[in-house]
């Protein structure tokens, strides 16, 4: 039987329900929905830097459960406002470089704070 791994990171925004930041069930990893808010809990009114700051946090997330950007096979967006794509596409091309997912991208009412505007959950296979 394959064994469930639950990471919770100190360092990341605590959860604001009942779940943890990743998981990891043999060669998947799972990354909870995840927002961008800075360390001191404050979250910066720019959409892009919104982005910066929840990749970052995927990132570290990933890192946690011993897989990297590589590793992503499907990645969600939720924003606030579709027109903000353009703004994050930058970020998102950088992160992943060559390496490019599966995709959805979902224009949503709210999100958890209302000063919150792009959510990103992602999935990955780790192969090596």
């Amino acid at each position: 039987m394959t064994e469930i791994k639950r990471f919770l990171l100190p360092d990341e925004m605590a959860p604001v329900s009942h779940y943890c930041h990743v998981t990891r069930a043999g060669d998947r990893v799972w990354v909870s929905g995840t927002v961008g808010v800075r360390s001191d809990g404050t979250i910066p009114e720019d959409t892009a830097e919104q982005f910066q700051l929840a990749i970052d946090s995927v990132d570290r997330c990933l890192k946690a459960a011993g897989a990297e950007a590589r590793h992503v096979v499907k990645v969600m967006v939720l924003l606030t406002d579709i027109n903000d794509r353009a703004a994050i596409n930058p970020i998102r091309q950088a992160y992943f470089g060559e390496h490019r997912p599966a995709s959805t991208l979902f224009e949503v009412s709210a999100l958890v704070a209302p000063e919150m505007k792009v959510e990103i959950e992602v999935e990955a296979v780790v192969t090596d």
